[in-house]
């Protein structure tokens, strides 16, 4: 298989998952997973948010057996969205660093909110809170919270909004990591040169003391 067929497969694949980036399929989001069903690393029942459809949509196009969802991946059958009981909230912005497609806003020491239409119900936020205060309420009109997932044709757009989002989200984090590494090299470069210069400073000032005590011994010898 060319690397061109490759991405082609895994593109096909990570299109049929719903982009909760939930990891409850042990990989760091949709792609990943998506990747590795591609390079036959793992089954294509390890999705409980995309359910039996998504395993049956994934046999047809892998040629992989239909089979239930893998009891190990947790289950997802119930449609949920984060909220945040907002006068619990310490402002820790703990959940704000889990959250897969940045749906959770604040500062620092102020409340939290989540934006719903922008929740996968991934409920990673759930155990990154500190004190509790996140609820994972069942979806849909009876809850008063945006359905997830919804039927296909709408769910394709939300995992196409959700996967944009992700996306985005890594990318700035990648970026924050490179300028750290940036830092971190100039910091080294800046410390290994003021080590040089101390330790030049420090040769020379041994050199001339050296000479002082021979020039002062043979003035001795000379008196």
């Amino acid at each position: 298989m060319t690397a061109a067929t490759t991405l082609n497969a895994i593109d096909a694949i990570d299109a049929l998952l719903p982009q909760t980036q939930c990891r409850r399929c042990g990989y760091d989001g949709c792609r990943p997973y998506a990747e590795a069903i591609a390079a036959g690393a793992t089954d294509i029942n390890r999705c409980p948010p995309g359910g039996d459809a998504t395993v049956e949509r994934l046999a047809t196009l892998t040629g992989g057996s239909i089979k239930p969802i893998d009891p190990e991946c947790g289950d997802a059958s119930v449609a949920k969205v984060a909220f945040i009981r907002e006068d619990e909230c310490i402002g820790c912005t703990r959940c704000i660093q889990v959250c897969p497609t940045d749906a959770i806003i604040g500062a620092a020491k102020q409340m939290h909110t989540v934006i719903e239409a922008d929740c996968t119900g991934c409920e990673l936020c759930v155990p990154a809170c500190p004190v509790d205060c996140i609820d994972m309420p069942e979806s849909g009109p009876a809850s008063g919270q945006p359905l997830w997932p919804p039927e296909r044709d709408i769910d394709a757009e939300r995992a196409a909004r959700s996967r944009e989002l992700f996306e985005a989200r890594q990318k700035r984090l990648n970026r924050k990591t490179t300028s750290r590494r940036r830092a971190s090299r100039h910091d080294t470069t800046v410390d290994a040169r003021e080590d040089a210069i101390a330790t030049s400073a420090a040769k020379k000032s041994t050199i001339a003391d050296a000479i002082g005590r021979a020039k002062a011994r043979r003035e001795q010898r000379e008196s």
